[in-house]
């Protein structure tokens, strides 16, 4: 078994990465808004969690908060400071062996962005082209269709300009402020690349956040998305060889697939419902969603799905990495899933950092903050200490679900050694210290009950066997476990102990 030496151990994308939305992080200059001086001044903590990689929500300039929308793709939301502050933030990371991941919002821009602006002036002006257009007539039962998409709850998707139902329609998926960029167009394409170099080369980040990726194209011509996602990574790989690209795709396995082929990372939804919903049952489920609600599929648990899942994606690219996650910017945050239960949200950490792939934790995530939809209410400001001394904490909103009132910030957090962050930093050294966890295949391990999750992680013959306890009550072991990694405290006469786990050869 190979071990390192020290906390910044697992080299990404092996290690551990921590999504954060910058608007709630760290203020650094006292406005209330989160920026990049206050981050950087925590990128120790993010050390000392043992994180490899930071995924940054959007930081481009854009006129909504959560910045999805973007008006200038190369600058930096005066609100989050300057190009040289995120410099320097870059700097620090990279001197702390943590990559630095930028959300890139290509399938839209801005309806305020100079090339929309532009495009809506007229059918002849040089950047209509740059956008989707069709007549009334032509996109009359589309204008009327009610879909709802499992990332998109928008049902009107062929957008007027300034009202005029009889002109000229435009696409805009998301909504009329998020016009769809057209990448028929060589023009376009050649904009995204060159705004890929000037991040990646001028700037130096390590790599994207693609954002809708499935939605480059109009669901009804996916192949084309799927051909265009490779031309883009041939295109990043000229600028960077070891560029990181993690694509946002919601859907079926055979679909996620071929995206695969042009994205080697993709975010694995269907394995964050099946934690949760697991821990939550207290058995062993594998659950997808269906509308609005997670459900259980008869006849799969989670690790006979999630092994199925690699050899699907694994058949489209040698070189696919799973991004698993509990919980993100969109969703509920597991800790309101789990009702405040401190036990279940460490249980589902235990899992999720014992799983293949490259685990991303959801800020706030490893200290319990809470929140329900809608958006905001999942964005809310992180507490670092308490309220009257936390001169960090944003406060550009008030908070519904997380204060000091339900939450422990850090500060208290680190002083106690049951808390949830040390569970999360136990884990997470765990993991990077341990080449077996953080390279490892999957395989079934031997049938144990419904109430037990166990499996086992390879590198050849050598094998390590993980078992989590799912349920409230000791649960007997059909094993006799001689050599541990983890959690031989926990057995009592051969029975995992209630919501506990152990590691062993």
């Amino acid at each position: 078994m190979k071990e390192k030496k020290s906390q910044a151990e697992a080299d990404f994308p092996n290690g551990v990465a921590y999504e954060i939305f910058i608007q709630s992080w760290a203020d650094g200059n006292g406005d209330g808004i989160g920026d990049f001086k206050g981050a950087t001044q925590k990128l120790d903590y993010l050390q000392d969690l043992g994180i490899s990689a930071v995924w940054l929500m959007p930081i481009m300039p854009s006129p909504s908060y959560h910045k999805y929308d973007v008006t200038d793709y190369k600058a930096i939301h005066p609100d989050y400071g300057t190009m040289e502050d995120f410099k320097i933030f870059l700097s620090e990371a990279h001197k702390r062996n943590i990559k630095v991941v930028i959300d890139m919002i290509i399938n839209h821009t801005a309806s305020d962005h100079p090339w929309f602006q532009e495009a809506k002036k007229g059918s002849d002006n040089p950047y209509r082209d740059y956008y989707v257009w069709a007549d009334r007539d032509s996109i009359a039962d589309q204008i009327a269709k009610k879909e709802v998409t499992q990332d998109s709850d928008n049902i009107t998707q062929w957008h007027a300009v300034n009202n005029q139902k009889n002109e000229k329609h435009y696409y805009g998926f998301f909504w009329g402020g998020m016009p769809d960029l057209n990448f028929d167009n060589p023009k376009v394409r050649q904009e995204i690349y060159d705004i890929g170099r000037f991040w990646l080369d001028d700037i130096g980040v390590d790599g994207f956040r693609l954002d809708a990726a499935k939605h480059i194209f109009p669901d009804d011509r996916l192949k084309d998305s799927y051909k265009f996602w490779q031309e883009y990574r041939d295109e990043m790989r000229k600028i960077k060889p070891d560029v990181y690209l993690v694509g946002e795709v919601w859907s079926s396995s055979e679909i996620v697939k071929e995206f695969a082929k042009g994205l080697p990372a993709l975010f694995n939804f269907d394995l964050a419902g099946s934690i949760q919903q697991s821990v939550i049952q207290g058995k062993n489920v594998a659950a997808t969603i269906e509308g609005p609600k997670w459900v259980n599929l008869e006849n799969e648990d989670l690790i006979s799905r999630l092994i199925k899942q690699r050899e699907v994606f694994k058949s489209a690219t040698d070189d696919y990495q799973d991004a698993i996650f509990l919980s993100n910017h969109d969703q509920n945050r597991v800790m309101s899933n789990f009702k405040g239960d401190i036990t279940k949200a460490k249980t589902a950490a235990s899992i999720l950092l014992t799983l293949p792939g490259t685990p991303y934790i959801y800020y706030g995530e490893e200290i319990g903050m809470l929140g329900k939809k809608p958006d905001p209410n999942i964005r809310e400001p992180f507490l670092w200490i308490d309220a009257n001394s936390d001169t960090l904490r944003t406060s550009w909103m008030d908070p519904e679900f997380t204060s000091d009132e339900t939450v422990g910030p850090v500060s208290q957090q680190e002083e106690n050694a049951n808390s949830l962050l040390n569970h999360y930093k136990k884990w997470i050294h765990l993991r990077n210290h341990n080449e077996l966890l953080t390279k490892g295949s999957i395989e079934e391990f031997e049938n144990q009950n419904r109430n037990l999750l166990a499996f086992t992680r390879a590198i050849d013959d050598e094998k390590l066997h993980v078992i989590h306890n799912l349920s409230s009550k000791s649960q007997t072991l059909k094993v006799s476990p001689k050599t541990f990694v983890y959690g031989q405290e926990n057995l009592d006469n051969g029975k995992l102990k209630a919501s506990q786990s152990i590691i062993f050869k």
